[in-house]
Parts: structure tokens; C-alpha cells; sequence
């Protein structure tokens, strides 16, 4: 008798289901190996938690780099348009962001440049 697909659907769920949790617990198990490890390291170099926090990048806020002279920090600013709809002048798009929906249309045909502003 042919077993039917939903049984077979069924069967092949429970078994991922299976198959899953013996993966949690095998990853549970390295977890806790290597958790042991570094937390004597940590206790053999005499590191607090707070020290490893910190090395983490967990800890205090970290200086964020200074910029270069010269560069905004702000939002970029105005840029021209570099595309115009060839069906309706009006709409034009810079090139950055979305692509409205007729940029997307050019580009599946493959016409994209036709729509360059020169």
C-alpha cells in the first residue's frame, strides 16, 4: 500500500524536528566545552568579566575614529538627476536609493541607458 504525501510530508517533518534538536544539543555541548576553556584561561590570567566585556567591545562605549579634515559628517547632499523617464519628462532619478518602478522596468529590458540625462 502506497503511503500518501502528506504522510510522507509528516514523516520527513518529524524527523527534521528530530534531527534539529540533536543539533542544539550537540552545539549546546561544544558551547559549553569551549565556555569552560575560556573561563579558566580568564581565571589563569586573572581577567574579570568586565575585562572581557570590554575586549568584546561590550563594555564602555569605544572612541569612535576621528574623521579627516575636510569631510561632512552630515547627509550627503543634493545630487542631479542622471535618469529621465523617456514616457513622462517630469520624473528623473539620481541614481542612488530605490529604483522607482520605470528604472526597474528599463533595466529588465535592458534599455536603461536610453533614459540618461547628457
Amino acid at each position: 500500500m502506497a503511503t500518501s504525501v502528506a504522510s510522507q510530508l509528516a514523516k520527513l517533518r518529524k524527523e527534521r524536528e528530530a534531527l534539529e534538536k540533536r543539533e542544539k544539543a550537540l552545539m549546546a555541548r561544544t558551547h559549553d566545552k569551549a565556555l569552560s576553556k575560556i573561563v579558566q584561561i580568564a581565571r589563569d590570567a586573572g581577567l574579570s568579566a568586565e575585562d572581557i566585556a570590554k575586549a568584546l567591545g561590550q563594555g564602555k562605549a569605544t572612541k569612535k575614529p576621528a574623521r579627516a579634515a575636510g569631510k561632512s559628517t552630515g547627509s550627503r547632499g543634493k545630487v542631479a538627476p542622471k535618469y529621465r523617464n523617456p514616457a513622462q519628462a517630469d520624473q528623473t532619478w539620481t541614481g542612488r536609493g530605490k529604483a522607482p518602478v520605470w528604472v526597474q522596468a528599463l533595466k529588465a529590458a535592458g534599455t536603461l541607458e536610453t533614459a540618461l540625462i547628457k
